[in-house]
């Protein structure tokens, strides 16, 4: 429906995306998301409003509208999850256009997300993780591009790193320090300690590697030169957890999960583990304790001899 909307509305949802891509250092991906939710809303504002020109309609825009647009999107089968997603978005847009402005947007801001289930990291096992490595080694036959997957398989569990993270290191951060800058999502920056076997695995990498480093190049190399494909990594991972009996849920991400889950395990404290994931929001690692409690419960259900015959 995106052929009813108004050229000024058109207009602002862009002048809203491009200060959302330099206030927020927002990933293409994610203003692509955003676009699709809010010129989504502008659609169907459009055609519940009867194709009304200009922004005036935002204005109008009350609390049957809201309820009447979430009713439209879960009726062609949007989850709630998508749509709770959506709603943000569309809340971000109008914060913004209502203050260049001027109008009130109380009705669309106290619109309440729905409900749905927040879904629990899934971390591998210590020794899952430690096996997924090993076998990543064996994947390839090139001994270079072995050593590059490990390298990064074992930067992601070492570090804590997301797969893009890990994929935007370049020639100059190597060999790597003790601690590197990586910035995350949000271009947030965070100090992150290299344990000595992810230093060692990138070392081994390098000395391997037949394309010479250059400072500014990519640091893992895919097979022709240019700068390693994340698909690369998560096929290897997936034979690599086919052949160790691994779920599907066993990805690059989840090594990442398992980082932070292991440290929790161990004794870390949620403060730490957060600012080492580089997440804004410290509700957001909180919930590995809920991974762990989660598990406790599957040990006090196997285990406890009420719990077996109840």
């Amino acid at each position: 429906m995106a052929f009813l909307i108004s050229p000024a509305l058109r207009s602002a949802a862009e002048d809203w995306l491009s200060h959302a891509r330099a206030l927020k250092a927002a990933s293409e991906r994610t203003v692509a998301a955003y676009r699709a939710d809010v010129i989504g809303f502008l659609s169907f504002l459009s055609a519940h409003h009867g194709g009304q020109e200009g922004l005036a309609p935002l204005a109008r825009v009350d609390v049957s509208d809201m309820r009447a647009w979430m009713a439209s999107e879960r009726a062609r089968g949007v989850s709630a999850r998508s749509l709770a997603r959506s709603l943000s978005a569309v809340k971000g847009f109008y914060r913004w256009v209502a203050e260049r402005e001027g109008f009130e947007p109380t009705a669309v801001l106290s619109t309440r997300s729905p409900k749905f289930q927040k879904r629990l990291p899934r971390p591998l096992a210590e020794d899952a993780a430690r096996d997924m490595i090993a076998r990543v080694d064996l994947q390839a036959r090139e001994p270079w591009v072995a050593a590059r997957d490990t390298a990064v398989v074992t930067l992601l569990y070492g570090c804590g790193l997301r797969i893009s993270e890990a994929l935007s290191l370049t020639g100059a951060d190597a060999p790597l320090p003790e601690v590197l800058r990586i910035t995350g999502k949000g271009g947030k920056e965070r100090i992150v300690p290299v344990i000595a076997p992810a230093r060692t695995a990138v070392d081994g990498y390098l000395k391997l590697c037949p394309h010479p480093q250059q400072p500014r190049a990519a640091l893992f190399r895919g097979v022709r030169g240019g700068a390693l494909n994340p698909r690369a990594i998560q096929k290897v991972m997936e034979a690599a957890r086919l052949q160790l009996g691994l779920p599907a849920t066993a990805t690059p991400h989840a090594m990442r999960h398992s980082f932070a889950t292991h440290l929790l395990n161990a004794g870390g404290d949620l403060r730490s583990i957060q600012e080492l994931l580089g997440h804004a929001s410290l509700s957001t690692t909180q919930a590995y304790t809920a991974v762990d409690t989660a598990r406790l419960m599957e040990v006090y259900a196997a285990a406890h001899p009420r719990a077996r015959t109840a």
